[in-house]
């Protein structure tokens, strides 16, 4: 069995952004899928979230690309917005010193800005199966060079009611590609859908043991709605989680949570469907770089977190489904860390948390209300951690992004500029390679380039000067 990356023979570039993400030891996932997709065998993935599959999928896609290729060569369909852009994100980061380029697709955001976008060179398409099948019909997404299928939660794509359009989109796809299917949980119909479209498909079962892995203690509480804020306060003082995420089961709850905790000056934020798509990516990577410590928010949530420290999970509701309760909870003890999962149950809750029970294999533990004396001794240590900024210590993105510079160029396509023209000047430049350029994106008037390994200013300086083809260019920092 492989134990370490280094055994996949996988390819310099790759390697070195995975020893910047601190990706040592593959998860049981990735050990049964990276060997096999990378020898392009289509897969059918039964997985739990949280179990490191985006990466499964994510390094042999990256590793089988051809760069050179401008059309794009992966499809990834997923049923969320969030999980669109997690996924991008992880590919991007994975790929970076490859320079593979990647773009989400999803509603809610301006047709044309993806349209632009999808002129340039793009390797991977991520999206939602409604937008990404607009850019099917409406020829701005080529399909002639696809290599790769991939379907992220198939099981939650069924529950939204995707199953329409995500045949549809199958439909499209030259015959002779790689599809791999990841699903947490195997209905009848996904196994139809990949009986229907796949080609002898490969079955990979993780077991579920991974449900609540071993590094999340799980407890649960009873007690009455409206003891429910009362409690919620005791608790944070008493475990004072270096961050928290509350689970509510509808948007006004979140909104009455939040504004409690506000109140009380928590440093907090919320999320739910209610508010706008800007608002709900600015929250999300807020949390991500550690601004606020403790996030409200509904299921929409529960998927597309990936926030390595995040300490303790509140169930303020039970969730209805029980597959909630295993999104929800997944989002702590992720990657080796210890986690912490408290769910609030009322007396009318029982038969949901009976059957969560069921599904996950154990009767979740049992905890007292904390004793007024424990919330006072733990009061002057939650004080004074409330008042400090979150240090986020795993941020794979700010990682592999601390070394980079986004420059930015004031001529593009209208100059008759090609990537060729940027990389053979930048790598001209004494003491730069083209292993240190990163990603280029040429548009009409302007370019970005990526300069990675820290050479952003050398770059920057030895441009004041040199034109790049005959052409007197100004070059800054990209502004982010």
């Amino acid at each position: 069995m492989s134990v370490n990356f280094e055994d996949y023979k996988l390819s310099e570039e790759i390697t070195r952004a995975l020893g910047i993400l601190k990706y040592e030891t593959p998860t049981e996932v990735q050990r049964e899928v990276i060997p096999k997709a990378l020898e392009n065998q289509d897969l059918v993935v039964k997985s739990q979230t949280g179990s490191g599959k985006t990466a499964a999928f994510a390094i042999p896609v990256c590793e089988n690309i051809n760069w050179e290729e401008k059309k794009p060569q992966v499809i990834i369909l997923t049923p969320t917005r969030e999980l669109a852009v997690q996924v991008r994100e992880d590919i991007t980061n994975i790929g970076r010193f490859k320079r593979i380029k990647a773009l989400a697709v999803y509603g809610k955001e301006p047709f044309s800005k993806q349209k632009e976008e999808l002129k340039q060179k793009t390797h991977v398409v991520v999206g939602t199966p409604g937008r990404m099948m607009d850019h099917i019909d409406r020829g701005t997404l080529d399909l002639d060079e696809i290599k790769y299928l991939i379907i992220d939660e198939a099981d939650e794509m069924l529950n939204m009611g995707f199953i329409d359009e995500v045949e549809a989109i199958i439909e499209e796809l030259p015959t002779n590609r790689v599809t791999m299917v990841f699903s947490a949980t195997l209905p009848q119909d996904v196994e139809n859908l990949c009986h229907e479209y796949m080609n002898n498909p490969t079955h990979v079962e993780i077991e579920t043991s991974g449900v609540t892995t071993n590094t999340i203690d799980h407890h649960l509480i009873e007690v009455k709605e409206e003891d429910k804020i009362a409690l919620l306060k005791d608790v944070t003082v008493v475990e004072n989680p270096d961050s928290c995420i509350i689970f509510c089961r509808t948007k006004e709850n979140v909104d009455t949570v939040f504004a409690e905790l506000d109140e009380a000056n928590y440093s907090c934020e919320k999320l739910h469907g209610g508010l706008e798509q800007e608002d709900r990516f600015a929250v999300m990577d807020g949390f991500k770089m550690g601004n606020f410590r403790y996030l409200v928010a509904t299921d929409v949530a529960a998927r597309g977190i990936d926030v390595d420290n995040v300490t303790l999970i509140v169930n303020y509701d039970v969730p209805m489904e029980k597959e909630s309760y295993v999104h929800r909870t997944g989002r702590t003890g992720r990657a080796g860390n210890k986690g912490t999962a408290i769910t609030f149950a009322t007396p009318f809750e029982d038969k949901f948390v009976r059957a969560i029970e069921r599904y996950i294999g154990f009767e979740i533990p049992k905890l007292e209300v904390p004793t007024q004396e424990e919330v006072e001794k733990g009061r002057e240590a939650f004080e004074e951690k409330i008042s400090g900024r979150r240090v986020v210590r795993n941020n794979k993105t700010a990682r592999i992004n601390k070394e980079i510079m986004k420059l930015h160029f004031n001529g593009g396509k209208n100059k008759k500029l090609r990537a060729v023209d940027f990389v053979g000047t930048i790598a001209k430049i004494p003491g730069v390679t083209a292993d240190d350029i990163g990603i280029i994106t040429i548009k009409d008037n302007l370019t970005y380039v990526d300069i990675l390994n820290g050479k952003g200013s050398v770059v920057i300086q030895a441009l004041e000067n040199t034109p790049i083809k005959g052409k007197k260019l100004k070059v800054s920092p990209a502004k982010k």
